[in-house]
């Protein structure tokens, strides 16, 4: 017997978005009704962090920052995929460990030339 998904059937999930929509719109309301209202100088003042801001917030930034940052998450989600390998380890053999070598090498080099083109210098 094939399982017939009828519009029926979603009624309770629809229910459940439903109350879920009126639970967040309604808190957010009587929040906003029964909360104080004190608007002092301090908190009208935009901040960072803390800080007071100074100058203009549309001064460029060094590519080195976003740079670095793009090469960590790349070297980060590298490491990623040891993780499957290492757990595998024993039921790869000889193979796994070639391919390994072989994707290590290839991580390596491209660390290798990260550091030849001096993209981890800040200066």
């Amino acid at each position: 017997m094939e399982a017939q998904s009828l519009p029926v059937n979603y009624l309770p999930i629809i229910f459940q978005m439903l109350v879920a929509i009126g639970f967040v719109v309604t808190t957010m309301f009587v929040t906003h009704k029964i909360g104080p209202k004190r608007k002092t100088k301090d908190k009208l003042t935009p901040f960072e962090s803390g800080i007071e801001v100074v100058g203009n917030a549309r001064t460029p930034m060094s590519i080195k920052y976003f740079l670095v940052a793009i090469l960590f998450v790349l070297f980060d989600v590298e490491v990623i995929f040891m993780y499957p390998w290492a757990v595998n380890f024993r039921d790869m053999g000889k193979t796994g460990m070639i391919e390994m070598f072989i994707f290590m090498a290839t991580l390596l080099a491209g660390f290798i030339y990260v550091i030849k083109k001096k993209a981890l210098d800040w200066d």
